[in-house]
């Protein structure tokens, strides 16, 4: 049969996008920047590396996505600064990694120390304190803008803390906020009415998509601001769970696996829990869809407008796609693991910036790049001076994107905790094309050769042990320098109880999940009445 997951389509992504060992810039490059260029920065939750088709996918359909990669420049080694999301939306607000910042865990898991034994996981380990919202103190990008006589704008998922906590996007630069809060996920699901206090439903809007509501507002606030200077947000809660869609494109998409050809199984246990095998889930597939439909009016209204030569515009995810956990969502391909997995699926993200005066169609690069440096690589391509005190571990990417080099360095991530996805508590360093993993619940590390296995299957710390030492030292020495928080053990670890505990992922969850997924791909398949509401009921 065939199947959408096979060895040649992450290798086949470097003809696509002619992937290079130095950028290939177009030979029309300006340094001359628009006087206070406009920014549209696009953030999707929980997209994955290989949930656009422009990064290989062969199942979901984002064309409009697809020509900001085209128009501008894709960093084909871009990563999140995190495994889960709060961390990582963190750290693309202040330029700082979670070590630092101190937010190591995603909010709405508040749990620590023997607390978490509430939890049930029978966990060797007991996860350590951590920050649970943005702290006050931080200076962000929003903040940076509105300083340089920007209108701020935030529309969508925030999940950085609360309006008891004073936290919100307006207590942090945003002018405006529509629909940021503390929650993780969409609190009503996907359709209107929305249970957001932050995003009024109107009557007209019933079954409308949270995705394209979120675009509206967006296109309203940059009409309204077209003559100004913004800085616009548009964080989606999509793709994030529950996964919901319309019966029209649960149908497509169920049609194309059927002509792609569908597996009889589709998952298979990793370490902890199950994963997803391939990429053929339809409703998942949908909601994917409506998000590329949403960006698309998005980046109309700029045209109309006459603002898109004026206007940079950033695409990107806060961590990997979700192969296991949540929803059980998707598969990243030729990339071991997804969301909440130390391994490169779940940290290496869609990364795409399209600066219109610097003629860069089309160009890729493949030196590693973090979330964190979008903070001072926006304030450098508008000609606003950079804040170094703030963005501390974020570097401006502007002389990549001008075809010149930025100076080589590690990339570092620190996840003392268990996550909903089946990661274990590891911190990381990648070093060119050599990444170490180590694992704090028994101290080993996991040596892997990025260019030669991509998917991380074959540890190599044994037979590079000079490699594997220096990196753990570097590793462990620069996690002390930021005095951040680990694990410790649990001293009444019930072994037994997580052994069993482990044991009914197999026996239990994965065959629900296979039997969940064969009814998704059924021509009879009906999740409920009205599709989630989607199908509003007209008398």
């Amino acid at each position: 049969m065939k199947h959408i997951k096979n060895t040649l389509l992450l290798s086949a992504l470097g003809l696509l996008l002619g992937c290079n060992s130095k950028p290939e810039v177009a030979k029309e490059t300006s340094n001359t920047i628009p006087r206070k260029p406009n920014v549209l920065f696009i953030l999707v939750d929980d997209l994955g590396y290989a949930d656009v088709s422009v990064m290989g996918s062969r199942y979901y359909e984002t064309p409009n996505i697809d020509k900001i990669a085209k128009a501008g420049t894709v960093f084909t080694n871009g990563y999140a600064a995190c495994t889960v999301c709060s961390p990582s939306r963190a750290s693309l607000m202040t330029g700082q990694l979670p070590a630092r910042h101190g937010i190591t865990q995603f909010e709405g898991n508040n749990l620590s120390g023997e607390a978490w034994k509430t939890r049930k996981r029978y966990t060797k380990l007991l996860p350590p304190e951590f920050k649970h919202h943005l702290d006050s103190s931080s200076v962000t990008i929003a903040e940076a803008f509105k300083e340089q006589g920007y209108t701020t704008f935030f529309a969508g998922k925030w999940h950085l803390g609360s309006k008891e906590e004073k936290s919100l996007p307006t207590d942090h630069g945003f002018d405006v906020n529509i629909g940021g809060n503390e929650a993780g996920g969409p609190s009503g699901g996907y359709f209107s009415p929305y249970k957001n206090a932050n995003l009024p439903n109107l009557p007209e809007e019933k079954g409308l998509n949270l995705s394209m509501k979120l675009a509206s507002e967006t296109s309203k606030f940059i009409t309204k601001n077209k003559d100004s200077h913004f800085f616009a947000y548009l964080s989606f809660y999509a793709v994030h769970g529950p996964l919901q869609t319309t019966k029209e494109k649960w149908s497509k998409y169920r049609n194309k696996a059927e002509k792609i050809g569908i597996h009889e199984t589709g998952f298979e246990m990793e370490r902890v829990l199950p994963a997803r095998k391939y990429q053929d889930n339809p409703v998942y597939a949908g909601l994917v869809e409506q998000v590329d439909e949403a960006i698309g009016t998005v980046i109309k209204t700029l045209k109309e407008l006459n603002l898109d030569k004026n206007t940079i515009v950033v695409f990107t995810s806060d961590n990997g796609g979700v192969t296991s956990g949540d929803a059980f969502s998707t598969n990243q391909l030729n990339l071991r693991g997804g969301k909440g997995y130390q391994w490169e699926g779940g940290i290496r993200i869609p990364y795409f910036i399209d600066v219109p005066w610097v003629k860069q169609s089309g160009v890729n690069i493949n030196v590693p790049v973090s979330g964190v440096d979008l903070f001072p690589t926006l304030l450098d391509l508008s000609g606003l001076p950079l804040k170094p005190e703030a963005h501390k571990d974020g570097v401006s990417l502007k002389p990549l994107l001008l075809g010149e080099n930025i100076d080589e360095r590690p990339l570092y991530w620190h996840y003392p905790h268990y996550g909903n996805q089946g990661g274990e508590p590891s911190s990381i360093i990648k070093k060119g094309k050599w990444k170490l993993i180590y694992y704090w619940e028994d101290n080993h590390a996991e040596l892997y050769n990025l260019d030669a296995d991509l998917g991380e299957r074959t540890d190599v710390a044994e037979s590079n042990p000079e490699i594997a030492t220096q990196m753990k030292t570097q590793l462990l020495d620069w996690l002390e320098s930021m005095g951040t928080h680990y694990a410790t053990k649990d001293a009444l670890w019930d072994k037994a109880s997580r052994k069993i505990w482990l044991g009914n992922q197999k026996t239990k969850r994965l065959p629900s999940l296979e039997k969940q997924r064969k009814q998704m791909l059924s021509p009879d398949w009906k999740p409920n009445k009205d599709w989630w509401g989607s199908e509003v009921e007209t008398k």
